[in-house]
């Protein structure tokens, strides 16, 4: 899989994504449901630690595409919606630890949402990979 950043500015690059990428020469694609901050029998965990349920969501969504024979170095495209938008950008880092060292850095969007699907859930990210 070839990778090609499109970047018409580069304000988006401190924050860890490009605006586009070109992908050439996929054979196979995962599209990943949103991870949360839950455990191996869907329990939420980390109340009201926005730090720690980006964490375990990461952590999720990490085991999935290791199932599927892929890793963070592959997602093409993320999405990830947030109950508290200022207290999630506060804790991108963590995304960047995760994303930065594999020079990956796909096209992200982020939205505020009033709830997600689970109560006391405040953070979910969704993502598409490709091999």
């Amino acid at each position: 899989m070839q990778r090609t950043p499109i970047n018409p500015w580069n304000w988006s690059l401190p924050l860890g994504y490009n605006q586009a990428e070109q992908i050439e020469g996929v054979t196979r694609q995962v599209i990943c449901a949103g991870q949360t901050a839950v455990d191996a029998n869907g329990a939420p965990q980390h109340p009201n630690d926005m730090r720690g349920q980006i964490g375990l969501a990461l952590d999720n969504l990490e085991a999935v595409l290791t199932e599927a024979g892929m890793g963070l170095a592959n997602v093409i495209r993320l999405g990830v919606f947030a109950t508290d938008v200022d207290e999630a950008l506060k804790n991108f880092d963590l995304l960047g630890m995760r994303f930065g060292p594999l020079n990956c850095a796909p096209p992200m969007t982020l939205l505020g949402v009033i709830r997600l699907a689970i109560p006391g859930l405040m953070f979910e990210i969704e993502a598409t990979a490709a091999a």
